[in-house]
C-alpha cells in the first residue's frame, strides 16, 4: 500500500518537498505521527489534512493511491 502526500506553504517549507509517496500507512493519524517523527517542526505547526480533496476532522482509513494534502491555515481576503 502506498499513498500520495502533497504539502503546501509552510508545511512544504518544513518538509523540503511538495509531493512524495508514503508506504504502509493505514490511517491519517498514523501518517501524522510518522510525519512528526520525520519532521519534528510539524508538531508546532498548524495545518489541515485533506484526503482525496476533502478536508477531514478525524482520523480516516487510507487506501492505496489515496492523496493526502497537508494544508497550511488559510486567510481570507
Amino acid at each position: 500500500m502506498e499513498i500520495n502526500v502533497l504539502a503546501f506553504g509552510q508545511v512544504a517549507d518544513i518538509t523540503g518537498k511538495t509531493s512524495w509517496k508514503v508506504p504502509l500507512v493505514k490511517t491519517t493519524n498514523e501518517l501524522n505521527q510518522q510525519l512528526i517523527k520525520s519532521y519534528p517542526q510539524l508538531q508546532s505547526t498548524t495545518y489541515l489534512i485533506a484526503v482525496n480533496k476533502k478536508i477531514i476532522q478525524e482520523s480516516v482509513e487510507l487506501n492505496t493511491d489515496d492523496t493526502v494534502a497537508l494544508l497550511p491555515p488559510f486567510s481570507g481576503g
